[in-house]
């Protein structure tokens, strides 16, 4: 069986339970994405177009500042990368964490939450950062899935 890690950036909590699951109902450890500076609610605000998550999404090049050290991916063939879909991609702290990792030719899974947008082309866009390993195109997951459910998705990528 492949080796795997779960990795994850909640704002809210949302996405840290889906991946506290997914983590448990394939046994793999699991470790927090952590901004430097937590966003408050103000931050998170999409409505504001001077909120702190709309000028990062704004900038392409936006790297916020990450907790470190980042895991050592080495060991890992499978590494599940987890966030909500901000503005039909990925937050930019994903871009700094997978920009912030060595990797060896992992595969790399993005899994989303959203209450109802896609995760859009968060896997292409993240590709770009982490050559030699690979991007699957990753998918949006419903937070009610079932253990089951989750379990069997995970595994087609096992």
């Amino acid at each position: 069986m492949k080796k795997c890690l779960v990795t994850y950036f909640s704002a809210s909590g949302v996405t840290a339970k889906l991946a506290q699951r997914l983590a448990k109902v394939i046994q793999a450890p699991v470790y927090e994405i952590r901004p430097q500076q937590p966003y408050t609610d103000a931050d998170l605000n999409w409505m504001d177009k001077n909120s702190r998550s709309s000028l990062e999404m704004k900038d392409l090049s936006s790297r916020p500042a990450i907790v470190l050290p980042t895991p050592d991916m080495q060991p890992y063939d499978v590494v599940f990368v987890g966030f909500p879909v901000w503005w039909y991609r990925e937050p930019s702290i994903i871009d700094t964490f997978i920009e912030a990792c060595r990797w060896n030719g992992q595969q790399i899974i993005p899994f989303a939450t959203s209450g109802s947008s896609g995760i859009g082309d968060a896997g292409q866009n993240m590709q770009r950062f982490v050559a030699p390993a690979r991007v699957a195109a990753g998918k949006r997951l419903d937070t009610d899935i079932s253990d089951e459910a989750l379990a069997a998705w995970a595994q087609s990528y096992l």
